[in-house]
This record gives C-alpha cells, sequence and structure tokens, in this order.
C-alpha cells in the first residue's frame, strides 16, 4: 500500500513561545504580578539569578507581541497590559447611586417650585449663598437648565426643571411635584435633614392654596345666598 505524505504548509504550524529559562520565567512572573510598573533595578533586586534583564524584558516583549497581553515599557518602567486592540473588550460600564447634597436638593426644590429663578433668588430663598458645582451637578443629572434671562437690569440666567425631571419622577406635569417623602423613598435626600418650608413655598403651592381659598369663597356664597332666600320666603 503506497504511504501518502501529507505536505504541512509553514505557514499553518502554530508558533508557541520558545521555551523560557528560569530566569526569564521569574523575570516574566515578578512583572506579572505586580501592582504597579516596575523598572529593571526592582526587577534584578527580585530575581534568584543574575541575568540580563533589559535583554530579558526586550525577549517577552516581543514573545508577547501577538497576544492578547503586552509587555510595555512607559518611563523605563515594565508592565504587562491588554493588547490596545483588544481594550475595548475589557470596558465595563457601572452604574454608582449618589445621594445629593443638602444644598442641592434645597436648589433642586427651590427650582421646582419657583420656576424660572435665578441664582440670586435662590440664595436669597435658601438664605445662603451656594457654589457653583452645585447647579453643575443638576444640570449634569439633565434635571436643570438655563430658561432665558430674567428682563432686570444685569439680565441674570434664570433656571427651570426639563423633560427629564418630569420623566426620571414620572412625573405628568409639574404640578405633580415629588414630596420630601417621595425624594427620600428614592435615597436621594436624608428627609430628617431638609427644611420642608422650602417645599411649600412656591408658585404651585400658592395656586393650591388660592383653589382652596375660591372653594372656600364658593362655600360662602353659597351660605349667603341661601340665608337670603330663606329670610325672602318668611
Amino acid at each position: 500500500m503506497r504511504k501518502i505524505k501529507k505536505k504541512i504548509k509553514k505557514n499553518n504550524i502554530l508558533n508557541f513561545p520558545s521555551k523560557l529559562n528560569l530566569g526569564e520565567r521569574e523575570v516574566e512572573a515578578i512583572v506579572f504580578a505586580a501592582a504597579e510598573p516596575l523598572d529593571i533595578d526592582t526587577i534584578e533586586s527580585k530575581i534568584s539569578k543574575k541575568i540580563n534583564v533589559l535583554k530579558t524584558l526586550k525577549k517577552l516583549q516581543n514573545e508577547y507581541l501577538t497576544r492578547g497581553i503586552n509587555l510595555v515599557c512607559i518611563s523605563k518602567k515594565w508592565s504587562f497590559r491588554t493588547s490596545e486592540n483588544l481594550s475595548n473588550l475589557m470596558s465595563q460600564e457601572k452604574t454608582v447611586e449618589k445621594k445629593l447634597s443638602r444644598a442641592a436638593i434645597e436648589t433642586l426644590a427651590i427650582i421646582v417650585y419657583h420656576q424660572p429663578v435665578t441664582r440670586a433668588e435662590i440664595e436669597e430663598i435658601r438664605g445662603v449663598a451656594f457654589g457653583t458645582n452645585t447647579l453643575d451637578i443638576l444640570m449634569e443629572l439633565n434635571w436643570v437648565k438655563p430658561h432665558g434671562r430674567k428682563d432686570v437690569p444685569g439680565k441674570p440666567i434664570q433656571y427651570a426643571t426639563t423633560d427629564n425631571f418630569l420623566s426620571h419622577f414620572s412625573l405628568q406635569k409639574l404640578t405633580d411635584l415629588p414630596t420630601v417623602d417621595e425624594l427620600g423613598s428614592a435615597g436621594l435626600i436624608d428627609s430628617s435633614n431638609i427644611d420642608n418650608a422650602i417645599f411649600g413655598t412656591g408658585k404651585f403651592y400658592k395656586e393650591k392654596q388660592e383653589k382652596k381659598k375660591e372653594n372656600i369663597y364658593e362655600n360662602i356664597d353659597e351660605m349667603l345666598n341661601s340665608t337670603l332666600k330663606a329670610d325672602e320666603d318668611k
């Protein structure tokens, strides 16, 4: 029976990393396990035998050149890193919950209940000045936005809430505003440390109060009309 010899193309043969001696393996292990990049002197102080560390590092660098991790040298310090063309696989999205500061939640409440409102008006209601980063945080959350300028000397910027604010709190309209307890249950504030008066001084609150007054006046009118009618019947 005739034996058929298969020709193996050289390009099909896998090229595994060359065999490393003990010193080279030690260098590899030390750099791999290090929490931060290492310089040559530090590596030399950790290995058990004297070898040319720089030559070894360059050999390892060449071995790892086409692999998932690469040996890189930055500012004369060596470390293993994910291959640059695979770094996107290592990215991770993480949601971090943060509680708003007291200043931020009070500022938000004032804007919500008094909008559009200027920075000076916010500070007047709070009774204290606040840092620019407070508004920056609220705008970064996309809950607050600039809303034109007030027609007074200096033309100060006014602030108002966004549609995203309504969406976040599942509100249909501004009159369905969240209470302090609702904000607390959402984990955004410690309701025991918030001045409730801030949430009940705005124009929406006043509109509700005016509506209550109208209802009272209607009741009074009805009572007076009933009394007058009774007197006429006598």
